[in-house]
């Protein structure tokens, strides 16, 4: 099932200005709008966060809004600028997210994700990410992922808080409270149905087509029938003049799998021949499916390191095809590298007798591209004494970081994603437990070893400017062995409350 995201980007035109004027920018709380004319009047056309809290909104006169808000601070719009950047954010999200993006002017964007979410972990995972992207460069956003690109427009604006994922197959009884104006109609359309008393989506659909169409005109069936998914809707995907991609037009529309696995082998071999010539190598490969009733078919594929051979790049896209749905039938493919890095050639080794270096790149491509490259890692020493901040995740095929792990107490082999804890018997201040209770297992200590003192990492938080950890090895009746720590040093009372905690398994 088709699935499509939809970025809202409320505050766009005052972000950006904020932005653009970096240090020089008001603060949070000064009011912000954005000045365009309208006919003869000078009208809001845009307003942050502030203004909206004072009731300022974009087609209000300029006066008015000035007559408001006394520090309100106003700057003439710029939307041809707004149209350029957002398309520039297009391109962006075609190069990390999807193989299908497109600008939804004024304020948003479309994204096809139909087998691409579960590169990011997740539809969820996906739409976080985007946010939290946005976020951290300074823009407002929300967004929503529904089966149709007007089901999506409509719950990223007027039901998502934040993110929103609607059930696969469950977007329209989702759409069914919503205010008419999520339907994307012109304002008199709106105001016409106001006055005829229709409220929310719910209502429309359940109204005569034959006498809405007549009076309305055909926009009114068309955009109901596009968010209900009952007619397609297709995302026109924004290219960059510097996408390196490869296209092959068919004289008669193609279908059979045999046959879409030969020409995506031809179209791999011509982008590999185009990479070539600028020394590059792909990082992600998006193949599109142009169908004959006018819908894109894509699907995307990442490899861990630049890539230049046809084989390999050819096997994970096939792997892929059986997702693809030709319809009745295709008419062009498209091949294009959204992500393209210099390729990192290494000399053969002199010495024919050395043996070969396992390349375990393949194997982590294809599971990544099954699974999502988020499900694989290596693990790898951090700088920091705090056990559960010793240790980091990195990619599978990252290069050594030169770090190396403490070659002083030993470590247990798991460590719990959070300490647990345990009652014990012990005797203070330094004496391991006799015996201790762990998830209602009651667990005696036949040989212990410690403590081992670790101390808080007070730069990172005033909580831990006194903190203190003693931990011990311990083994039980049948041999087991865990890592279990105190809190505190049994003396100052502001370096712990002297409770223990299980923290890691031997063996």
């Amino acid at each position: 099932m088709r699935r499509v995201v939809s970025l809202f980007l409320p505050t766009w035109s005052t972000d950006r200005l904020r932005r653009r004027l970096g240090a020089g920018a008001p603060p949070v709380e000064t009011p912000i709008v954005m000045i365009g004319r309208g006919g003869r009047q000078r009208l809001v056309t845009a307003a942050d966060a502030a203004a909206q809290g004072l009731r300022l909104h974009p087609g209000m006169a300029a006066a008015q809004a000035r007559a408001l808000a006394a520090d309100l601070v106003a700057h003439d719009a710029d939307p041809q600028g707004d149209a350029l950047a957002l398309e520039r954010l297009a391109l962006w999200g075609l190069r990390l997210y999807s193989p299908i993006v497109a600008a939804d002017p004024p304020d948003g964007l479309v994204l096809d994700v139909t087998g691409a979410a579960h590169l990011c972990g997740g539809e969820a995972a996906l739409l976080a990410d985007i946010i939290d992207r946005l976020t951290v460069s300074g823009h407002a956003a929300r967004a929503a992922i529904a089966d149709t690109w007007g089901a999506a427009h409509a719950l990223a604006r007027f039901a998502a808080r934040g993110a929103l994922v609607a059930p696969a197959g469950d977007s329209g009884r989702m759409l069914t409270g919503l205010p008419i104006r999520a339907l994307r109609l012109a304002p008199e359309t709106v105001d016409g149905l106001g006055r005829l008393g229709f409220d929310r989506i719910g209502e429309l659909a359940t109204a005569p087509r034959a006498s809405l169409a007549l009076r309305f005109g055909p926009e009114l069936t068309r955009r109901l029938d596009q968010a209900f998914g009952r007619s397609a809707e297709p995302i026109d995907p924004v290219e960059s003049p510097e996408l390196i991609q490869v296209r092959r037009v068919f004289a008669e529309p193609i279908g059979a799998p045999e046959t879409l696995a030969r020409y995506t082998l031809q179209l791999v071999e011509a982008l590999c021949a185009a990479l070539e010539g600028r020394g590059l190598g792909a990082r992600v490969l998006d193949l599109r499916f142009h169908r004959v009733d006018n819908r894109i078919e894509a699907m995307r594929v990442g490899v861990a390191r630049p890539v230049r051979d046809i084989k390999r790049l050819t096997r994970l896209l096939c792997d892929r095809l059986e997702t693809v749905d030709p319809g009745f039938g295709v008419e062009a493919m498209t091949l294009a590298a959204p992500m393209a890095e210099p390729l990192d050639w290494r000399p053969m080794a002199s010495d024919l007798t050395a043996p070969a270096v396992a390349d375990i790149g393949e194997v982590i491509d294809t599971l990544s591209n099954r699974f999502g490259h988020r499900r694989f890692y290596r693990v790898a020493p951090a700088q920091s004494d705090v056990p559960e901040r010793a240790v980091r995740k990195i990619a599978p095929t990252a290069p050594p970081t030169g770090e190396r792990w403490p070659s002083g107490w030993p470590r247990p082999v798991r460590l719990l994603a959070r300490p647990e804890p345990i009652a014990t018997v012990a005797l203070l201040p330094d004496q391991p437990p006799v015996s201790f209770t762990w998830r209602g297992s009651r667990r005696r200590v036949v040989r212990a070893d410690g403590p081992e003192r670790i101390f808080g990492e007070w730069w990172r938080r005033d909580g831990e400017l006194d903190a203190v950890r003693d931990y011990f090895q311990l083994e039980d009746e049948a041999s087991a062995r865990f890592w279990v720590f105190r809190r505190g040093d049994g003396e100052q009372a502001a370096t712990g409350d002297l409770s223990w905690w299980l923290h890691g398994l031997f063996g």
